[in-house]
């Protein structure tokens, strides 16, 4: 991921590395340069080093191409994960702080993983991803999910792994678009939601098992919202958040701006169990805040496709257009379409 923007931009890049080594005190840059593919999927290395490439393409477009941030962008968000650099580019948090979130929160996640499988003796955990023909059908299969959830569990109220029934261990853990929502938790009782959708409630949705052996964004998540929760909290250090940052910040958790310090840790430590309310959260930018122009930083782009796919946009358009930003070869294009934009805008 690094290994490009090092190459292409060696001034800006090498000192961020370095700070990211120094802060963690651990060698992740030499992990995302050359580490193993079993290294670098590991949930401590992941996480941190996708949340720190997304900030050092950030750093690029300002340092290197003159782009200011506080002036020219008017809102953030960020998936999951990104919701970390999205606090970064906003000024609620500053990049060494969200390291160390990112990597201890990462670490009581991969906690939870192994401590899950543990207890339901060796049971698979991940997360599918299922995508339907239409808004209408999403809707409905969501519904219905939700009703055989708390059915399924009558009384339920218990907090481990072991007191929870067997198919609590599922939750919604994304709602990405108009017809895509991602599940998450025991893979084998996932399959059994599946067959009871299909038997009982008529819905037969294209099924994709995502690469993550985690159950993000599901109760099994519980210890890291602690973790969070503490770090956000920690009497004997100077507060972390920084209120209000130089711009809004879109939560996960409420699909709304943040509205002040003490909901932004409330809702940031939440977020590691709560569903993730991505297409909400692109129609309250697209409907509500009226924006025409987004960029998505970072190692992927499926940020970007999931927007593009909602807004109507991909790439330039008259005023406005998604883009996003993933190797060096992009920066200088979407910056200029940036420009390009702008001045359509202030022209009209």
């Amino acid at each position: 991921m690094a290994g490009p923007w090092l190459s292409a931009f060696p001034r800006t890049a090498k000192p961020i590395l370095e700070e990211i080594d120094h802060v963690l005190q651990t060698p992740l840059t030499r992990i995302i340069e050359s580490g193993t593919n079993a290294e670098l999927t590991q949930t401590e290395n992941a996480q941190p080093a996708i949340m720190a490439t997304s900030i050092l393409i950030l750093r690029v477009m300002e340092q290197e191409f003159g782009f200011k941030t506080a002036e020219r962008v008017d809102i953030t968000l960020g998936h999951s994960l990104g919701e970390f650099a999205a606090l970064v580019a906003g000024g609620y948090l500053s990049f060494q702080d969200a390291l160390v979130l990112v990597r201890k929160r990462a670490v009581s996640m991969a906690k939870c993983t192994q401590e899950a499988i543990e207890n339901t003796e060796g049971a698979e955990f991940g997360m599918v991803a299922l995508v339907c023909e239409s808004e209408e059908r999403m809707m409905a299969m969501v519904r219905g999910i939700r009703e055989f959830l708390e059915l399924s569990t009558p009384g339920s109220k218990g907090d481990s792994i072991k007191d929870l029934p067997a198919v609590r261990q599922v939750q919604i853990a994304n709602i990405n678009s108009k017809n895509q929502i991602v599940l998450s938790g025991n893979i084998e009782r996932i399959k059994m939601l599946l067959t009871n959708l299909r038997q009982f409630g008529g819905h037969d949705p294209r099924h994709v098992r995502l690469k993550s052996d985690s159950p993000f964004h599901s109760p099994l998540m519980k210890p890291a919202t602690e973790v969070v929760r503490r770090m956000l909290h920690d009497e004997k250090k100077p507060d972390i958040i920084t209120w209000p940052g130089i711009m809004p910040c879109v939560s996960n958790v409420t699909a709304r701006p943040f509205e002040s310090k003490e909901q932004l840790k409330d809702l940031l430590a939440r977020q590691c169990v709560e569903t993730v309310r991505w297409w909400q959260s692109v129609k309250y930018l697209h409907e509500v805040e009226k924006v025409r122009r987004y960029v998505g930083i970072g190692p992927g782009k499926v940020g970007r496709n999931l927007v593009g796919k909602e807004v109507g946009m991909k790439g330039q358009v008259k005023g406005g257009g998604v883009w996003g930003i993933t190797s060096p070869k992009e920066m200088e294009e979407v910056v200029q379409a940036l420009d390009d934009t702008e001045y359509a805008e202030d022209e009209e």
